[in-house]
């Protein structure tokens, strides 16, 4: 007999599963005192492992950190909680992708002159671009770059000297508060092994509540 799909769970779907129909029967009697410590058990198995794959995930995978600053105002403000992707950029490269660190990547990265502070900005060159500045608008190879996410409340009309070419492995960054923000314009490139991770998701404070939600 042809199944519904829209019908639901029934006990031939999955031999893997094992639906209880009679609560009482899998707890020894009437009372259940047969199988209580063995449920007990069950549940404290569960729980401790599921603290060691979130334990995991947090070590290996999704990271929180607090913003400190004012760098990427208005899209982060400071004491703002996000997590960060710590595992998409060694999977994008296991994957073969050419460019794993895309341009528009808000990144949390080691700062270069210190490496033991670490500093979340927005990549805006790739390697072997060359980048300018005129007039606060960016530039690739010449040609003018949109920039969507940035706010005419905290855009800059400051320009580079010159245009500099991103080196092999390295990455200009900038904050979206141009007008308060230490970045490449100041202290250079980023070399890719000091990209640790890029911000995906706001979850904290939780008012305003359009603020929570993902990073773009």
């Amino acid at each position: 007999m042809k199944k519904d799909k829209y019908a639901g769970y029934t006990p031939d779907d999955d031999g893997d599963i094992r639906v209880i129909e009679d609560l009482s029967a899998t707890r020894g009697g009437e009372d259940g005192s047969g199988s209580l410590w063995s449920e007990v058990r069950s549940l404290v198995r569960d729980i401790v492992f599921a603290g060691v794959i979130a334990i995991l995930i947090i070590v290996f995978v999704v990271q929180p950190v607090r913003v400190e600053g004012q760098s990427m105002m208005p899209k982060l403000h400071d004491q703002d909680r996000i997590f960060v992707n710590k595992f998409i950029y060694p999977l994008r490269e296991w994957l073969n992708d050419k460019e794993p660190i895309k341009r528009g990547d808000i990144v949390v990265l080691l700062f270069p002159d210190d490496p033991s502070k670490s500093y979340i900005k927005r990549v805006v060159g790739l390697p072997g671009e060359e980048v300018s500045i005129e007039d606060g608008k960016l530039f690739i190879n010449g040609v003018q770059v949109e920039e969507p996410y940035l706010d005419p409340e905290y855009f800059s009309h400051d320009s580079m000297p010159g245009p500099t070419r991103v080196r092999d492995h390295h990455y200009f960054v900038m904050g979206d508060n141009r007008r308060n923000s230490s970045d490449s314009r100041y202290w250079g490139q980023v070399p890719e092994k000091y990209i640790y991770g890029k911000a995906i998701f706001r979850y904290y404070p939780f008012m305003p509540y359009e603020r929570v939600g993902k990073l773009e």
